[in-house]
C-alpha cells in the first residue's frame, strides 16, 4: 500500500532579481512517499493554481540526474538530505510525517535570483567559455583515440568530467567558491594529452574569470565535495592549484 505523509513547506518566494524575498508557508497532505521532490512541488503548484495563486517557480529539465538544473537548497543541503543525487532524484520517503521542509535557491553572490527558486547560473558558462575547451588541432577522432592513455589517468579524467555544473559546490561553500567546478573542468583536460597543449593558458584564464565573476576563495573545508551529487573529488582542487602555479612560472 502506498504510504503518504503530511508536510509543511517553507518556500522562498521572490518576484524578481531586485524584489525583496521571503519565506511563505504551505501545507500539503497525503503526499506519496514514492513521489520525487519535484513531483511534490508539481502537486503544490497544482494546488496553488486551483486556488488562483501564483505557482512557485523552480528550475528543472531532464529529471534524470543528468543536467543539474534542479538546483534547490533543501533543509540546509544542496539537492537535499540524501547523498550523491540531484534534487530530481530525491524522494519524499527521505522525509518524516509532519516534517517542516525549508526550500531555498542557491545562495551565492555569483548566482543572482531570477524568481523564487530559480537562479542565474550563467557564471559557470562564462568560466567554461574562458578556457574549458580544446581549440587547437589535436587530430581527428580516430587519431585522438589512437593516442595511448594510461587507464588510471583516463579514469581520473572521466571522474572529473562527471561534473554537471549544477552549482551545488558554490552553494555549499561558506565563501561561495567555484573552485571544485573549475578544478573538475581543468582536470578533465589536464589529465589527457589532448589538453596539455593549452594547459597553462586554460588554468590562468578560467581562474581569472572565476575571480572576476565574484566567486569567493577556497579555504578547503570540503563542503563542496561532500555535497557534490556526482562525488567529484577534492583532489581536483589540488591539481588545479598545481596547474595554475606551473602556468604562472611559464609567464
Amino acid at each position: 500500500m502506498d504510504k503518504t505523509i503530511n508536510i509543511t513547506l517553507r518556500v522562498w518566494r521572490q518576484a524578481g532579481p531586485k524584489a525583496k524575498g521571503g519565506f511563505q508557508t504551505y501545507k500539503l497532505e497525503n503526499v506519496s512517499t514514492d513521489s520525487s521532490f519535484l513531483e511534490m512541488l508539481d502537486i503544490l503548484n497544482e494546488k496553488l493554481i486551483s486556488e488562483r495563486k501564483e505557482p512557485v517557480a523552480f528550475d528543472h529539465d531532464c529529471r534524470e540526474g543528468i543536467c543539474g538544473m534542479c538546483s534547490l537548497y533543501i533543509n540546509g543541503h544542496p539537492h537535499g538530505p540524501d547523498t550523491s543525487i540531484t534534487t530530481c532524484q530525491l524522494h519524499m520517503r527521505k522525509f518524516k510525517d509532519g516534517e517542516v521542509i525549508t526550500v531555498e535557491p542557491w545562495r551565492s553572490a555569483a548566482f543572482p535570483v531570477i524568481k523564487d527558486l530559480i537562479v542565474d547560473r550563467r557564471a559557470y558558462d562564462k568560466i567554461i567559455q574562458a578556457g574549458g575547451f580544446i581549440s587547437v588541432n589535436t587530430g581527428g577522432v580516430p587519431d585522438a583515440n589512437s593516442i595511448p592513455i594510461p587507464k588510471a589517468k583516463a579514469d581520473e579524467a572521466m571522474d572529473a568530467a562527471s561534473c554537471i555544473g549544477c552549482g551545488a559546490c558554490a552553494a555549499a561553500c561558506k565563501n561561495g567558491s567555484a573552485m571544485l567546478f573549475v578544478a573538475a573542468k581543468v582536470s578533465q583536460l589536464a589529465l589527457l594529452p589532448q589538453g596539455r597543449v593549452e594547459a597553462a593558458k586554460r588554468a590562468k584564464a578560467m581562474v581569472a574569470k572565476m575571480d572576476e565573476l565574484g566567486f569567493g576563495n577556497c579555504t578547503n573545508t570540503g563542503a563542496c565535495a561532500a555535497e557534490c551529487p556526482k562525488n567529484v573529488s577534492l583532489s581536483n582542487i589540488a591539481r588545479l592549484n598545481r596547474e595554475f602555479i606551473c602556468a604562472k612560472f611559464q609567464d
